[in-house]
């Protein structure tokens, strides 16, 4: 079952682009992980690393640019998110530039949860409940 859809809004800057004033694709991977620390609330991954030593990794990454985005551009990154195993989350990602028909980038994330000696570890019970349940990390 795939959470509800979560919304970043993101501002292409001038750091941001290549020099022909296009993204540098690389970046598209950084608005992804932003997004996926705002679904989930900083606040909730730094507990998990302090209490428990436990932290998310990329597993897998595949990302297809669909549309160019530019310098000054105003976006969207809307984030889903389910369960795929007791280790393993997979993450739906897609950039929209505001106004368009399309996503301009569209990109699959698989994320895995390892202890501080790189050690796979179950999902925990408060990201379950989230994906689960459908509510924002940030709430209380």
């Amino acid at each position: 079952m795939w959470s509800k859809i979560h919304h970043l809004p993101v501002q292409i800057y001038y750091e941001d682009t290549d020099h022909s004033g296009v993204v540098y694709h690389p970046n598209f991977l950084k608005f992804f992980e932003r997004a996926r620390e705002h679904v989930i609330s900083s606040e909730t991954l730094a507990r998990l690393w302090r209490e428990r030593g436990l932290v998310f990794a990329v597993y897998k990454a595949a990302m297809t640019m669909q549309d160019g985005v530019e310098y000054a551009d105003m976006c969207d990154v809307r984030t889903r998110v389910r369960l795929d195993g007791k280790y393993k989350t997979l993450w739906d990602q897609t950039l929209w530039v505001t106004g368009a028909k399309r996503a301009a980038v569209v990109g699959t994330i698989e994320m895995v949860c390892l202890d501080e000696n790189k050690k796979l570890q179950p999902i925990p019970e408060e990201v379950i409940d989230f994906i689960l349940g459908g509510s924002s990390g940030n709430e209380k």
